[in-house]
């Protein structure tokens, strides 16, 4: 599949890899709709994306919620006269410990259920639903090929303080596998990509010392840009016989 034939949904595209996913898109001639939870960076992505050759179009959506993704893919449908992409993006951390003892108190500070949820909402049943809407609208359409980019994350393999994060990316792995082989027949190939440290305003929000001690476990010694994990999702969407696979970017970092 050629980047100018894309009519594509990206959720989160309003900061960090969503953006540059977005831009990157639609610098190469696609149509790009795109989804956000906060008006400002909706704004901010449809300004820098002004001028560019292909369509972008954002809209305000709660992956998490089944109402808002119902609609958002409608919308993006609608925008976009059809859908034949969509990359699962849109993540947050709410990171802790399991269980920690104050060292003073003896107390145990538990991650707590909402912190669980919230991730397992957004990370994993966005996801879940995006496809769902995506896929129905695919086939009620007749759409003849398209493809599906989740985009996991290195955490997948277990990082400590992450519990619910971890899990989430991990069974987002078991699902692309899953509804790679489900939606096959219906011409969509699902694929992902497992980033490690990415140079997003996360990143750039932490401790120097912090950092440095995060990217020292990394052999390349430095986070990814971001228009280096969109190369692992250009190559999933142009490359037809990709279906029901990871791809790592990661700079060799070993969980």
């Amino acid at each position: 599949m050629q980047l100018n034939d894309l009519k594509i949904l990206v959720t989160g595209g309003g900061s960090g890899m969503g953006r540059e996913f977005v831009l990157s898109f639609a610098k190469a001639g696609a149509a790009v709709a795109f989804c956000d939870v906060s008006d400002e960076a909706i704004a901010a992505t449809e300004s820098e994306a002004t001028g560019l050759t292909g369509k972008v179009v954002g809209f305000k959506a709660d992956v998490s919620n089944e109402d808002d993704v119902v609609r958002l893919v409608q919308d993006a449908h609608t925008a976009l006269g059809g859908l034949n992409g969509l990359v699962n993006n849109a993540g947050i951390f709410r990171d802790g410990l399991l269980v920690k003892p104050d060292a003073e108190t003896g107390t145990v500070k538990k991650m707590s259920l909402k912190a669980w949820n919230q991730v397992i909402a957004v990370d994993l049943t966005g996801p879940f639903l995006c496809t769902r809407e995506f896929a129905a609208k695919v086939i009620e359409t007749k759409t003849p090929a398209s493809v599906i980019v989740n985009i996991s994350s290195i955490a997948r393999h277990g990082n400590v303080g992450q519990s619910n994060y971890s899990a989430a990316k991990a069974g987002l792995i078991a699902d692309t596998k899953l509804w790679g082989i489900e939606l096959a027949r219906y011409g969509v190939r699902v694929g992902a990509v497992a980033p490690g440290f990415v140079d997003t305003p996360i990143l750039q929000a932490m401790r120097p010392e912090v950092l440095e001690g995060m990217l020292k476990g990394v052999p390349l010694r430095r986070a990814a840009k971001p228009a280096e994990i969109f190369t692992a999702v250009k190559f999933i969407v142009e490359c037809d016989y990709f279906t029901g696979r990871c791809i790592d970017v990661d700079g060799g970092l070993t969980l």
